[in-house]
């Protein structure tokens, strides 16, 4: 009966020459991945094209656990990518050719370059990379967390940002806060972070405080810019992309030298 009276009303407003705005698709895990260790996506820059080699985000521990300091680039590198679609099927076993960039300093990212082409993803598997947001995400936006390892996908909100978060002897920087209901877990590590409402990708989820420690492994405290020390039990955090938009040139390049390109280098 409810459903009958809604598509009547929506037969009204159309009969007064009234539109209503089309519904946002539901984030899924079309685009994502399942690496042997982690979980990852394939993303693209605002400014791909079919042709460039497709890039894979996930995070820097992903790749090994990096000293603080320590950063690489460009470095040959196989690893099977495990392609899902929508509904969390394993459609296609992909390949990387190159490390571009990996590092835990500043933040936990590593990005790795395909020998497939977005192009031919997109021919063969019907799978269009995700888009990689070139602004600073927004306290209390709706995001998913979508872990292609576990194949589940955990809804929050941003709750907030953090100046630095440690967790040992690494320190990130303006890292991304999620409400409570994203209790994510190992294995969730390089879970894109998508905007629910842009479907774009504002981050990846690197860590968690387990058991409440301070500033231990596997429980990061958040320092404040006047060094105060705060320690949340149970709540997980993401690292931000958006910095990396302007660090490739044409043809997916990883250019550090470019203007805003502000990561940590080598």
């Amino acid at each position: 009966m409810a459903r009958r009276l809604v598509v009547s009303l929506l037969a009204a407003i159309a009969a007064l020459g009234v539109t209503t705005a089309p519904a946002q698709a539901a984030v899924d895990f079309a685009g994502t991945v399942g690496l042997s260790n982690c979980s990852g996506s394939l993303v693209r820059l605002p400014s791909s094209t079919a042709a460039d080699k497709a890039l894979m985000l996930t995070n820097g521990h992903c790749y090994q656990l990096m000293k603080a300091g320590q950063v690489v680039t460009n470095l040959s590198a196989n690893r099977e990518v495990k392609l899902l679609n929508g509904a969390s099927t394993e459609i296609a076993k992909l390949r990387t050719a190159k490390l571009l960039y990996a590092t835990m300093t500043g933040t936990d990212v590593a990005f790795y370059q395909l020998n497939t082409t977005y192009g031919q993803i997109q021919q063969q598997y019907g799978i269009r990379a995700l888009e990689l947001s070139a602004s600073h995400p927004v306290a209390k936006t709706d995001i998913r967390v979508v872990s292609g390892y576990w194949k589940k996908i955990y809804s929050c909100q941003v709750d907030g940002f953090v100046y630095q978060l440690k967790e040992a002897d690494w320190t990130w920087r303006d890292s991304l806060r999620y409400t409570s209901s994203c209790n994510t877990i190992g294995g969730t590590s390089g879970s894109p972070i998508i905007d629910n409402v842009s479907g774009k990708v504002v981050g990846i989820n690197n860590t968690g405080n387990e058991s409440g420690g301070r500033c231990t492994m596997n429980n990061p405290c958040e320092v404040d810019a006047a060094g105060k020390i705060t320690v949340r039990k149970g709540i997980n955090y993401g690292q931000q992309t958006f910095d990396f938009v302007a660090c490739f040139g044409p043809g997916t390049t990883l250019n550090l030298a470019l203007p805003g390109c502000k990561v940590a280098k080598p």
